[in-house]
């Protein structure tokens, strides 16, 4: 018995989505998710596997297909039917794509909402800025123009006044060096922001890190114990906010299983806010290219449990404590500030040139 195509359709395309949903969800491409945001990254990342798996495999397949069905024969030297078209499968094929691209912006957007990625009560907008949303060209002619300096605060100038409140921070931060950056004309940006997820609004942070990038470190101060140190080391299961900026160029935080990536820009405050979730070591990458020796801006976050954490701290207090009191034994010694600290930076993964440019 002949089997009707329509049934061979139907079982086909139940195949083909049986096959897609189970390697969307099996195909091994993503590293650990070691936070409570790479769970929805990794959903949006899924979904996009299943689909384009099902395209992959349908239209290949319908490749192959036609190749072996419709090959030339030994012997047919004819030419083939003409073809002009055909509206229905045209308009068929076009919608189909256009509607899988609608559904995934939209659920791309719901997931940078989730991960607290927009925040339209964070933005503040100058009198200009909120012009230019009705009136770009003349915002944008009012900016190449001269005009009066903005009477608006400054809140990159703001979050870095705050930042430096801190003496470790300030003195990693070169902030006297690099003027605090304003809004962007018309966008009302004040800086690159992954903020609290939906529900934590208005509440602070479980945890504040202060980050520095340099040519070519990372160095990490957490104000509430003036501790500095050369790894992320951050306690399971509590929000952390790193409040991020750079010293030199552009530079970018990037842990893969923490599905985070963040520039971190001179004269901006950059800030990101996740939950890690799974203990580990992680590499931290520099993910923007930022000179000769980029690919060796690398170290290492530490997820770990609250006890190993505050045991961490305390470590790092007494050994500043008794690195300040060999500083006194030693001072009669001619050394400079650079050779007496190279033996603790080195254990930091920092550089004596990268300390001598903190130093200047």
């Amino acid at each position: 018995m002949k089997i009707p195509s329509s049934i061979w359709t139907l079982l086909i395309g139940i195949l083909l989505t049986l096959v897609s949903l189970w390697y969307g969800q099996n195909h091994g491409l993503l590293p650990t998710a070691a936070t409570d945001e790479a769970d929805l990254v990794d959903g949006l990342f899924n979904t996009m596997m299943v689909v384009s798996t099902g395209i992959f495999l349908l239209v290949e397949g319908i490749l192959i297909y036609c190749a072996v069905k419709y090959r030339r024969r030994p012997g047919d030297n004819s030419d083939g039917p003409p073809v002009e078209g055909n509206i229905p499968l045209e308009i068929l094929w076009t919608a189909i794509p256009a509607i899988i691209v609608l559904g995934i912006s939209v659920y791309s957007f719901d997931v940078y909402n989730e991960m607290g990625g927009f925040n339209p009560h964070a933005v503040h907008e100058a009198p200009l800025q909120q012009q230019s949303m009705k009136m770009p060209g003349a915002a944008i002619a009012a900016t190449l123009n001269d005009t009066p300096p903005s009477t608006e605060p400054n809140l990159n100038q703001q979050k870095s006044d705050e930042a430096m409140q801190d003496p470790a921070t300030a003195a990693v931060r070169n902030a006297d060096q690099i003027p605090q950056k304003r809004n962007a004309p018309g966008v009302g940006i004040v800086a690159p922001t992954i903020g609290p997820v939906p529900g934590k609004e208005g509440k602070p942070p479980a945890m504040i890190v202060n980050v520095t990038g340099l040519q070519y470190a990372w160095i990490f101060t957490y104000p509430e114990t003036d501790v500095t140190s050369g790894e992320l080391h951050v306690p399971i299961g509590r929000e952390v906010q790193l409040s991020m900026s750079a010293n030199d160029v552009i530079h970018a935080f990037w842990v893969p299983e923490f599905r985070l990536k963040q520039d971190v820009i001179p004269g901006r405050q950059s800030e990101i806010r996740f939950t890690p979730k799974k203990e580990g070591n992680y590499d931290l990458i520099c993910a923007e290219l930022c000179g000769p020796y980029h690919g060796a801006m690398r170290t290492q976050v530490i997820v770990e449990k609250q006890e190993a954490f505050d045991n961490w701290i305390q470590e790092q207090l007494v050994a500043s404590t008794e690195t300040l009191n060999q500083a006194v034994a030693v001072n009669t010694e001619d050394i400079s500030p650079d050779q007496f600290l190279a033996p603790y930076t080195k254990d930091m993964g920092i550089q004596p040139e990268i300390l001598h440019q903190i130093h200047h």
